[in-house]
């Protein structure tokens, strides 16, 4: 089997994982597409990363975080920019979105 090289590739996988919602970053929060819902720091876990650089432009840069939730019961996906293009977020979500060894 070839190793996944896209973004596509990715969140297809992560898909067929079970991992369906689709994440946007707030500033204190991850909100959920679908219905609104927020999401707090201490109410989700990263549970893998996978970064994607581009080759001549910085804009291409992102990761992929593979978060769930067992208080909502949500497993989905945020994409973001990194580096210079990232998003203003509290430090709290910063740190909430690193993968957690409990």
């Amino acid at each position: 089997m070839e190793p996944m090289t896209t973004l596509v590739e990715i969140l297809e996988k992560l898909k067929s994982e079970g991992y369906t919602t689709d994440f946007n970053l707030r500033h204190n929060c991850l909100e959920c597409a679908e219905n609104s819902l927020q999401v707090h720091p201490e109410d989700f876990a990263v549970d893998r990363t996978f970064r994607f650089e581009g080759d001549s432009n910085p804009e291409d840069e992102a990761v992929v975080y593979a978060i769930s939730s067992e208080k909502h019961g949500l497993k989905g996906t945020l994409v973001n920019s990194y580096g210079t293009y990232a998003d203003d977020i509290t430090e709290e979500l910063v740190q909430a979105l690193t993968i957690r060894h409990d």
